[in-house]
């Protein structure tokens, strides 16, 4: 954990510049517009240590899987989103000698990521080994009104001395990813052209034939007043520049501006590109960069009105929950079906980009209840889209009839994940897509979706669970064998109590909507019949397995078990973890972890958190007591769980602590790998922290329901939510809690257990302190 950036409710803060936190900068300043992202890498040269990255949504390339040993069932490929054209570059030489920060002393370094408007801004006062001394201001943002645009504003003062400045704007196709299996780059050069108005590279993936064109335009000033300068091409493989050459006097100052289009045959056709991109840039050109900022910045601020979280009297607590909605909301936008949320967004290379399980189980709660409702319907009907893809990723292990194996990661439904006890292990992944559907249509009552594309994939996934349980004659029950769940630090484990309570709730929840459908759809349940070819016989099996199914539990202890075995294990609290070998993924070998007893993040937890609705709070409480002092919470996606929790349960204190822990796990880097990437899909765990958790916010029957805990540290908190075309104000501090129906229909609301009907205009307020 450390303490770098500085606290601010609006603002990410870093003052002075140490070599050694680049990378994690570049990630934590990272920008992007659902479209494109790009990490904070420098528009100078830096030779100094730093992960180049810039990221196009859809774009991807299958690199060749690597292992040690080969097992039926492996993918061939695991896809990445990779490093695309680096369009930020501008080289800065000065009276002949390049500026290179790594190279220059510095003096009052200055960054700031504005998240209220968008923007990325760095000024810091740099002197050249030859003495020169400069000082420079950038602004930068990836315009969220005109998704294929960024702009780079970039000003130079010369403070000790005149000669020439030479600005060299450039665009770069030759880049390498870090986390290529075999250190391949994955582009082609198709096309270039670095003397014209708008100079451009044109590039393919050497496969799936992704196309993209980067064009530049610029303007160049000084002092305020527009320069006509001759310009100096360049070109190299898969790389063009052009290069002008500024007199100046000591104390003048350059500026250029400098405006990108970067297009894919992603979204238009490539023989549209010249055009396209040409059009974009003139436009850009017209409106100036001012006019640009100004759009993008307008575009913010509609966003933050809308879906800001406010608390009071905490900085830190402010600042990381607006650190992690500014994140969630510039990676993803829902304007495009075909897209998903990859766990590190635009901001760096691990995991790939690729769509995992995060996103049911932690990102549609967010668009639920932030966006239009389009946007939530297309992130659980990208599932539907896949299904096909996932009845083949079963049936190349082995399952027939029709099963469905969702891919643990993926970019086109295809399993793309290559270590064998997460592909062929961490099954659960199929309960948190048939999660996703019941929490989906429980929150917008949107019924109609279960017909025409939920109930299709909750047979084919109860069709999987059917198979992949056996029946163990030795304990004459049903049994689950060789698996991984949630806590990635057990493998090939028996009996994991999440993944066979998933499965069982995924059998009662098929049976439920097969009832509906067939009741209230019937021409729609023919149709799936006959689809599907299914049968109801084939209910008696899964009715058979939810009587027998054997889930572990410890009499003694009265709560279920982890998994058989659990309890064999050395049960040493994380309490007495000496500190410095925290991390312990970074510290112990990973035999020593696996026979540990030590939790990576919420299993048996998550399923209390996933079912709640199926147990006691009295229940909960006993669970949460027994796994928490052995949850190291080693993945970004641990905390948010046991936030909820421990509000649900009156931990005011242990709540606020992990609140902490998910809403600034990358502003202080708690597991020490931020220099990698952010953790985008865990954001959306920090904000279900404070609605669900702090705002004790659940939907039962189509009631709204609220049970706020408010933390010591915190004066008041303030949120919004749209539900069912109302959007909701909720208000509570110490004294009381007020929620307000802002527009729209009239919504059934209860606070404490207190329910009354609130219409548009309308509010209810309760004594908070009656009930705390």
């Amino acid at each position: 954990m450390i303490d770098y950036f500085l606290k601010d409710n609006w603002k990410i803060i870093e003052k002075g510049f140490d070599p050694r936190m680049n990378r994690a900068s570049e990630s934590v300043f990272s920008i992007g517009n659902g479209r494109m992202g790009q990490r904070a890498n420098f528009e100078e040269s830096y030779t100094g240590d730093s992960l180049q990255g810039s990221y196009l949504a859809g774009v991807y390339f299958p690199d060749k899987t690597r292992v040690g040993w080969w097992k039926n069932g492996y993918p061939e490929y695991f896809a990445k989103v990779i490093n695309s054209v680096n369009w930020i570059g501008i080289r800065i030489v000065i009276n002949g000698k390049e500026l290179d920060i790594n190279d220059c002393k510095i003096y009052d370094f200055y960054r700031e990521l504005d998240m209220k408007s968008g923007l990325l801004r760095r000024e810091c006062t740099m002197k050249l080994k030859s003495g020169e001394k400069v000082k420079i201001k950038s602004t930068r943002f990836c315009s969220m009104h005109r998704k294929d645009i960024g702009a780079v504003q970039y000003r130079i003062e010369a403070l000790n001395f005149s000669g020439e400045i030479s600005l060299i704007p450039y665009l770069d196709f030759d880049v390498i990813n870090e986390d290529s299996n075999y250190e391949e780059k994955f582009w082609q050069e198709t096309d270039k052209d670095s003397n014209s108005e708008f100079p451009y590279v044109e590039a393919k993936t050497k496969k799936l034939d992704f196309r993209v064109r980067a064009t530049m335009h610029y303007e160049i000033s000084k002092m305020g007043e527009r320069l006509q300068l001759s310009v100096l091409p360049s070109e190299r493989k898969k790389f063009i520049a052009q290069q002008s050459n500024i007199s100046v006097k000591e104390g003048e100052v350059v500026q250029i501006n400098k405006y990108a289009a970067i297009v894919s045959n992603f979204n238009y056709p490539d023989e549209d590109f010249k055009a396209l991109s040409e059009d974009l840039l003139k436009k850009a050109k017209s409106a100036g960069f001012e006019k640009l900022m100004e759009e993008h910045v307008s575009v913010w601020h509609g966003m933050w009105d809308k879906h800001d979280i406010q608390i009071d009297g905490d900085v830190a607590a402010q600042q990381g929950i607006r650190f992690n909605i500014f994140h969630l909301h510039q990676t993803y936008t829902g304007e495009d079906p075909r897209l998903n949320i990859g766990p590190k967004g635009f901001t760096g290379e691990k995991y790939g980009g690729s769509t995992y399980w995060d996103t049911e189980a932690y990102c549609l709660p967010f668009y639920l209840c932030s966006a239009d409702p389009e946007v939530a319907r297309n992130l659980v009907k990208y599932r539907y889209n896949h299904l096909q893809k996932a009845i083949e990723n079963a049936e190349k292990l082995g399952f027939s009839k029709g099963a469905a194996l969702y891919p643990m990661v993926t970019m086109n439904g295809e399993e793309c994940h290559n270590e064998w006890e997460i592909t062929f292990e961490e099954i659960h992944r199929n309960t948190a897509i048939a999660y996703a559907i019941f929490d989906y249509v429980r929150y917008t009552d949107d019924v109609e979706y279960l017909p025409k594309y939920g109930l299709e994939v909750l047979i084919a996934i109860s069709r999987f669970w059917s198979q992949r349980i056996t029946f163990s004659e030795h304990k004459k029950q049903y049994v689950m064998l060789g698996v991984t769940g949630p806590n990635e630090y057990e493998n090939n484990i028996n009996n994991n109590w999440y993944t066979n309570y998933g499965a069982l709730w995924c059998f009662r929840y098929t049976q439920e909507i097969i009832d509906l459908v067939k009741k209230d759809f019937p021409e729609h349940y023919k149709d799936i019949c006959k689809k599907t070819k299914f049968t109801e016989q084939e209910i008696e099996r899964w009715q058979d397995i939810q009587s027998n199914m054997y889930m572990p539990f410890d009499e003694s202890k009265n709560v279920f078990l982890q998994q058989e075995g659990f309890l064999d294990k050395e049960m040493i609290p994380t309490s007495e973890l000496p500190k410095e070998q925290r991390p312990i993924n970074q510290h112990w070998s990973w035999d020593r972890i696996l026979r540990s007893v030590y939790i990576k993040q919420a299993d048996t937890l998550q399923g209390f958190y996933f079912f709640e609705h199926e147990f006691t709070k009295e229940e909960l409480e006993r669970h949460f007591d027994f796994y928490e002092p052995y949850t190291v919470h080693e993945s970004s996606l641990s905390p948010c769980v046991h936030v909820i929790q421990a509000a649900t349960i009156n931990r005011p204190q242990k709540a606020y602590e992990l609140y902490l822990r998910t809403s600034r796990l990358d502003l202080d880097d708690y597991n020490n790998e931020v220099a990698e990437g952010l953790h985008i899909t865990s954001m959306a765990g920090t904000w279900m922290s404070v609605v669900k958790g702090f705002g004790g916010m659940r939907v039962e029957d189509g009631k709204l329901i609220f049970n706020p805990l408010l933390p010591d540290h915190w004066d008041s908190c303030k949120f919004n939510v749209f539900f069912r075309s109302a959007n909701i104000e909720i208000y509570f501090d110490k004294q009381k809690v007020v929620v307000k129906n802002l527009k729209g229909n009239a919504v059934s609301i209860s606070v404490y257990g207190e329910s009354t009907e609130v219409a548009e205009k309308q509010q209810l307020e309760v004594d908070y302190l009656k009930h705390r």
